[in-house]
Order: C-alpha cells, then sequence, then structure tokens
C-alpha cells in the first residue's frame, strides 16, 4: 500500500483531472479515502463518475449526484461505462475542469482511480475504444499503472483499483464485500448476504418478495436467507432436509450482484450521515479516553 500510494502521488503530479470511479450503488462507501487525501494535497479537480447506475436505485442516485456536486472541484456524472455514448461525455466534463489544458502544447492529462471491481478498465477500453486493459467481475484484475496518449490533446493514466488499509465503518466493509469490491477470502458470504438481506427488508421488501416469490412482513434477514434457500432448493446433502444457508447467501448476492433482484441502492446521503452520526454518538468521551 505505501507503495502504491508514492506511485499514485507520483502519477497525481502531473495529470490535470482525478477521474474517480465509483460504485453508483454505494458512492461513499466505495470512494478510497486516499484518493481525496492525495487530491487535496495536490488541489485536483474531480470528475466523481458513479458507474453501474442502471443497477443502482435512480432517487437515490439523484441524492447523491446533488450532494457531490454541492462540492468545490467536483463535477459528478452517473453513467454505465458500458455504454459507448455516455463514456464519450467523459473527456468534455473533465476539459470544463481544467480550462486551461486545451491545445497541443498543454495536452489534457487524466488519472483514473477506484478501487477493485468499480468498472475502470472497462471505462479505459470504452474510452480508447480498444482492449488496453484487462476486464473480469472480480477485484485487482488491473495490476500496475499505464499511459495512454489519446492524440495530441489527451493523455490518461490509468491505475490499479486499491483498497485502503483498515476500513473505519464496519458497514463500509459489508457493503463491499456484498458489492463485490473485495476478493471471497476476506469476508463470510452468510454474514455477507445476513447483513443485505436486514437492508434490502428495511429498504427494499417488495423487490425480495418479486424476486423470490414468499411474503417478508414477518421475516428476520436470516428467514429471507432460509426462505431462498427453501425456493431454491438449497439443502445440505446428507444433512435430512437442512438448509444450506450458504449456497442461499451466495444466490442473493448473485442476484443483487448482477441486477436480478432490481435496482438497489445501498446507502444514501442520508443513511450515511446517520450512520456517522451514530458512529459519533458511541465514541468515548475524551475523559473516558485511555492516556
Amino acid at each position: 500500500m505505501t507503495s502504491a500510494r508514492k506511485k499514485a502521488a507520483e502519477t497525481m503530479a502531473q495529470a490535470d483531472v482525478v477521474v474517480e470511479v465509483l460504485d453508483a450503488r454505494l458512492p461513499e462507501a466505495s470512494s478510497n479515502p486516499m484518493i481525496h487525501e492525495l487530491r487535496a494535497f495536490r488541489q485536483r479537480p474531480c470528475l466523481k463518475l458513479l458507474n453501474k447506475s442502471d443497477l443502482a436505485d435512480p432517487a437515490a442516485t439523484q441524492a447523491w449526484l446533488d450532494f457531490f456536486n454541492r462540492q468545490p472541484g467536483v463535477k459528478a456524472v452517473a453513467i454505465s461505462c458500458k455504454k459507448a455514448g455516455e463514456v464519450a461525455r467523459i473527456p468534455s466534463l473533465c476539459q470544463a475542469l481544467a480550462p486551461h489544458r486545451n491545445d497541443n502544447i498543454k495536452p489534457l492529462r487524466l488519472m483514473i482511480m477506484g478501487i477493485p471491481n468499480v468498472g475502470k478498465s472497462t471505462l479505459m477500453n470504452a474510452l480508447v475504444k480498444k482492449k488496453v486493459a484487462a476486464v473480469g467481475d472480480e477485484p485487482a484484475v488491473t495490476k500496475s499503472q499505464q499511459r495512454i496518449d489519446l492524440g495530441p490533446r489527451l493523455t490518461i493514466y490509468d491505475t490499479p483499483g486499491m483498497l485502503w488499509p483498515k476500513i473505519a465503518h464496519p458497514n463500509d466493509g459489508l457493503m463491499l464485500a456484498a458489492s463485490h469490491a473485495v476478493g471471497v477470502n476476506a469476508y463470510h458470504e452468510l454474514e455477507v448476504a445476513t447483513f443485505l438481506a436486514g437492508l434490502l427488508l428495511e429498504r427494499y421488501p417488495a423487490l425480495l418478495t418479486a424476486r423470490y416469490g414468499f411474503p417478508v412482513a414477518d421475516r428476520d434477514a436470516v428467514g429471507v436467507i432460509e426462505g431462498v434457500a427453501r425456493k431454491r432448493g438449497c439443502l445440505v446433502k446428507g444433512g435430512g432436509g437442512e438448509f444450506d444457508l450458504e449456497k442461499a447467501s451466495l444466490l442473493l448476492l448473485t442476484d443483487y450482484r448482477s441486477g436480478a433482484l432490481g435496482r438497489i441502492s445501498l446507502e444514501t446521503p442520508e443513511s450515511r450521515a446517520a450512520m456517522l452520526e451514530q458512529k459519533a454518538a458511541e465514541a468515548p468521551a475524551p475523559s473516558d479516553a485511555k492516556p
């Protein structure tokens, strides 16, 4: 991480605009605080791309766009990197953030950043209009930085996806795991699916019923996973009819990740503020802190 941060800082010194790719379903949870720190130090403007917006709740996405666009030096847009027409807007949006870099002598230099598996490689390939970055539905496909010149007036620096060493909020880690931004060895699927099921019960109960065909009014999160197991025939082999909750958990996570459950956002500006407020309230008072 120290080496990656140093390399990112060196590249940012040469860049004019940071293009931060976020997961539209969890824009703050999928934002690496290191990117903000480096960008603030270099005073670089930022284009925040809320990617996978076709999988996110449109109302929540609009709330996030309003939230980010109130920040100085930031422009936020919702896109799907799989749609060439939406990707084609990015250079002009970045140009507006750095109007002084607009000729052959001073080409516009963009730095693509983001955590693993948010769509940076798909974005790069769409911008360049050929395969220059490996793409896969798993974290950390891109391994090293690369520079690509798109003509004499535009240069792009692609960077590997980077997570930060310590995730401050447990819910952020669960949201990242649910959205497949971290490797499968870093989490327990049943725990993550239980978190996801609880959130869906609170915010999108009708989508659960529509997908799996059972009422959810009297169920808790584990009850949802049991219901998925029953509907999908997830049984432990030789278990006498015992539900295979691990298999059902993977089915629920896969349905969320693919969009089969519907358009779902895991956080909103309001839920984010409430989480931070609750954490502040739970923090020990200065007098209680250990020396």
